[in-house]
């Protein structure tokens, strides 16, 4: 079988498929766990798993429809968040990201007391320019190993030429000594960035620009992945499933196909067995990742 029949047919994507996957430990040592070892990436000085749990499911960010926005919240219990966490880890991964919101810090905070497994947490700055520099302060004090500041934000001060307000929120992550990143869904942004020498670790860049359309196009992922070819630093995909859009196989393999070995990809999950689509997506980040 080669590598794409193996993607279309999802063979090994069972419980105990992952290779290396996570075996429970029973006896004296049952709160352990081994835990497989996916491939990573550097973000500045920090290494994470190439796969990245994403959060937009959490908070009802469906990018489809009003209804399963709700849907996605209610089930997005407190507890049930913590056991995603906890599965994510199970099946290799070692970050996630989400926005430094009160809910979240205190459900963190929680998490981490109650020995969560999961002990990475990137933070996703998205307040106004007003609270940009508390919400960077807040994911300090919080515990964040990482901050980038949310796509919208860079936009909005992009579109405006203020390129020294968005240079004062890097320099502050990095006067802390965390890296430091940039999101966005414009693939025009990042290369800017950088020809303006911003002092940036890593960039988010959105594989669809859904902040100036909703068309989910082969043509807006063609022009993204351009730009995150010609950047040096690591970058990190996110909308690679079109928010849903697309299955999994066509998802996975159209970025690994693409993106180089210092890039990650960031995936969100809504499903009743969130372990089993974790799983599946941890495989196709082994699979497809160069030995």
């Amino acid at each position: 079988m080669n590598r794409r029949d193996f993607l279309r047919t999802g063979a090994l994507l069972t419980a105990g498929g992952l290779a290396g996957a996570a075996k429970r430990i029973s006896g004296p040592a049952a709160d352990m766990i081994e835990t497989p070892g996916l491939p990573t990436v550097r973000l500045g000085t920090l290494e994470v798993s190439r796969l990245i749990l994403g959060s937009n499911p959490f908070w009802g960010y469906s990018h489809k429809s009003a209804q399963l926005d709700e849907e996605m919240k209610r089930h997005h219990t407190d507890e049930r968040i913590m056991q995603i966490l906890d599965e994510a880890a199970d099946c290799g991964l070692t970050a996630l990201a989400s926005p430094p919101d009160e809910r979240w810090v205190d459900l963190w905070a929680r998490y981490l007391e109650k020995g969560g497994r999961l002990k990475v947490w990137i933070s996703q700055c998205h307040g106004s320019p007003e609270q940009m520099p508390e919400e960077i302060d807040r994911s300090l004090k919080a515990g964040a190993k990482a901050i980038f500041i949310q796509g919208a934000r860079v936009e909005e001060q992009f579109g405006r030429g203020n390129f020294h307000v968005l240079q004062s929120w890097i320099e502050r992550i990095k006067e802390a000594g965390l890296p430091a990143g940039a999101a966005a869904h414009w693939p025009e942004i990042h290369p800017e960035l950088e020809r303006r020498k911003f002092p940036t670790d890593f960039y988010y860049q959105c594989l669809y620009n859904v902040s100036k359309s909703n068309d989910y196009s082969a043509a807006e992922r063609d022009e993204a992945m351009a730009t995150i070819m010609g950047l040096e630093k690591p970058v990190i995909a996110y909308k690679i499933l079109a928010a849903g859009r697309l299955t999994a196989s066509e998802g996975f393999e159209y970025a690994f196909n693409h993106i180089a070995r210092k890039d990650g990809v960031c995936v969100g999950i809504y499903a009743q067995k969130a372990v089993d689509q974790i799983r599946q997506n941890a495989t196709y980040t082994e699979t497809l990742t160069p030995k």
